[in-house]
């Protein structure tokens, strides 16, 4: 079923139309003009932003492939690359197709993949995106050596990157998925929720917070390291805030997780994290994790799609890997890393 449904989303990313279902559930389709392989040049030429040097890559004579350009300019009736002293960049219209083109091509060696492996061992690649500094950090090695017990053939790339980083890659059609804070819809994607965490404050022992719970109204004039304001952690912080007619006290804006722990530790200012997050950075040094009440602030954690692209037949068993481990640790239970039953 899901081959079936890689192999229609395929036709319909490459445009083939008059697409339809006899009695016999036979497929009939009418291709366009364009063609795979002179998509592929177009993208190679705008990756090396040279003709001369793709030509040598793909192993096509420079006329060949300036005369495949000249037909896929004719084809769209648009002019998609232009000239310059350093070599050739897109226009705006071959800016669009490049993206269009990405995908296809991507769709295509997806269904490739599905017909080849139908009935025999998953096999390919899956790529995955985690968030760094949120609870998608807790599932990174579960899930790696979880999917190495299931599925030994399937190659497992994880990139950790922040959640707008991830996001792009994935409406592009260049991630397959990605675990990441917020879910609220977004055109190009989608998100299923695994979670819902609570924050905590997380502060060093020399501000004197008592460890266990403070209201957000005592967090007046507490110095805050947050992310910036575009961050979906900062929003939900933002949020809580203004629920009691408040701003938080933002002294610096960091990014990196390991310079707010040290920053934090150093007694430069609290911090305000997940609680799966804010555990780790409680345990590296001498600080106090309170949770924070009145209100109570959660963040959904969640994983985040294409809307219109469907998994490969791998990725999809990776993401049935992923949601029973979201399952463990939403209930508190330390994700399983080997093979079950």
């Amino acid at each position: 079923m899901r081959s079936e449904r890689a192999a229609l989303g395929f036709l319909m990313a490459v445009g083939w139309a008059d697409l339809a279902l006899s009695s016999a559930n036979r497929m009939t389709f009418q291709a366009t003009n364009v063609n795979l392989r002179r998509l592929r040049y177009f993208v190679k030429i705008v990756d090396i932003g040279s003709l001369t040097q793709a030509a040598e890559v793909l192993h096509i004579a420079q006329p060949a492939l300036s005369q495949q350009l000249i037909t896929l300019e004719s084809e769209f009736q648009q002019q998609l690359l232009v000239r310059t002293k350093r070599g050739v960049t897109a226009t705006e219209a071959g800016a669009t197709l490049y993206r269009h083109a990405q995908l296809i091509l991507r769709q295509y060696e997806q269904a490739q993949a599905d017909v080849k492996s139908a009935g025999q061992t998953l096999s390919g690649s899956v790529s995955v995106g985690l968030a760094p500094g949120t609870g998608a950090s807790a599932l990174s090695l579960p899930l790696l050596t979880s999917v190495r017990a299931r599925h030994p053939d399937i190659l497992l790339y994880i990139n950790e990157n922040f959640g707008t980083t991830l996001s792009e890659l994935i409406m592009n059609g260049r991630m397959d998925m990605a675990v990441l804070y917020g879910d609220k819809p977004v055109h190009g994607l989608s998100f299923q929720l695994l979670l819902n965490e609570e924050l905590f404050l997380v502060a060093p022992r020399s501000m004197g917070i008592a460890p266990g719970q403070i209201a957000v109204t005592d967090l007046r004039d507490v110095p805050l390291l947050l992310p910036r304001p575009y961050n979906y952690l900062r929003k939900y912080v933002d949020e809580g805030f203004a629920r009691v007619q408040m701003v938080p006290k933002v002294v610096a804006e960091i990014e990196s997780a390991t310079t707010l722990a040290a920053a934090v530790s150093a007694g430069i200012g609290a911090t305000i994290l997940p609680d799966s997050t804010a555990r780790v950075v409680a345990g590296a040094g001498d600080v106090v994790q309170c949770r924070i009440v009145s209100p109570v602030i959660k963040i959904p954690l969640s994983v985040c799609l294409s809307d219109h692209l469907p998994l490969s037949e791998p990725a999809a068993a990776v993401k049935d890997i992923l949601l029973e481990l979201a399952a463990d640790l939403a209930l508190g239970v330390t994700p399983v890393t080997g093979a079950e039953p």
